[in-house]
């Protein structure tokens, strides 16, 4: 429900179906534009060739972004053999060619390769920072990049379609910190040939799907009208994978002012008791978000609190 106050309604999360050819910064621009908010800031970045869902937090949102990032986030994409890009997509130029094709078999069986855990080599152009400064701005400047393997982890994936070929289609979910560009680079290598993304397409971040999302065009649409405000998704959609527990008023009341609660004195108020220590959860009082917090020595400890 919206507030009679459009002031007080900037607060959530907006699902961007981001349109191809606009940097996620550039969006964010936008929403804070048309919102008249200077609070901010999106869960994940796509690159100016992706489209799909970009989460985008306003007000007192921006304090669960860092948990929105830390979540799953599922792809679709197609890359095309035999072409070697230096920004791993169809953006950039080609500075290698192969005239090897791969199989679909030999495409499958390399699939199993890029499961689970393994180290990644971000792209040159990306935003990792190397000596303080961007990896893509080196990369423009012509300037050596050497960037460090990083962890990552897919949790499935798969070849959808064999378009014709020199392109073919996937499907994977991915933890935080991963490249499709740099998976598309490294499937090419494995293969005996060179890959790069054509086309890009996220439709999951966490807890936010495409079904929760609005077109760009659409939302521009609703500029002068106060239904803009009903795309807001509430401010804890980006915690729904971790515990809700509700407090009493004087639980709640010493939580606003930083003080931990005792589990056992409000252990008739929790839905379901913390028992891990460092667990965390959000809490609520009358319904509206309060705080989230860990579980430490039989206490729950404010880790972010929220002014709604």
């Amino acid at each position: 429900m919206i507030s009679e106050h459009p002031e007080l309604a900037k607060n959530g999360w907006l699902v961007i179906d981001k349109p191809s050819g606009f940097t996620s910064f550039q969006i964010v621009k936008i929403i804070r534009k048309l919102y008249s908010i200077k609070k901010a800031g999106h869960a994940g970045t796509l690159d100016p060739l992706a489209t799909g869902i970009l989460p985008v937090a306003l007000g007192e949102a921006t304090k669960t972004i860092p948990y929105a990032m830390d979540t799953d986030k599922t792809y679709h994409f197609t890359v095309c053999w035999g072409d070697d890009r230096d920004t791993n997509d169809s953006d950039g130029s080609v500075i290698a060619t192969s005239k090897k094709r791969p199989s679909e078999d030999s495409i499958i069986n390399t699939l199993q390769n890029f499961k689970g855990k393994f180290a990644q080599v971000p792209p040159n152009y990306s935003a990792v920072k190397v000596d303080g400064q961007r990896a893509y701005k080196l990369a423009r400047e012509e300037k050596p990049v050497q960037l460090k393997p990083r962890t990552v982890e897919v949790k499935s994936i798969k070849l959808l379609k064999i378009l014709d070929p020199d392109h073919a289609e996937f499907c994977a979910t991915t933890s935080k910190g991963f490249y499709v560009r740099s998976l598309a680079r490294d499937l090419g290598l494995e293969l005996g040939t060179f890959g790069h993304i054509v086309a890009l397409r996220r439709s999951q971040v966490g807890t936010f799907y495409e079904k929760d999302s609005i077109l760009l065009d659409s939302l521009l649409a609703l500029e002068h009208s106060r239904d803009k405000f009903k795309a807001l998704l509430p401010v804890e959609r980006a915690l729904d994978d971790i515990p809700a527990l509700s407090l009493s008023e004087s639980g709640a009341d010493r939580l606003r002012c930083g003080q931990s609660v005792s589990v056992t004195e409000e252990a008739s108020w929790l839905d379901e008791k913390p028992e891990k220590a460092n667990e965390l959860a959000y809490v609520t009082f009358n319904g509206k978000l309060l705080a989230i917090v860990t579980l430490q020595n039989n206490h729950l400890k404010p880790i972010r609190i929220f002014n709604l």
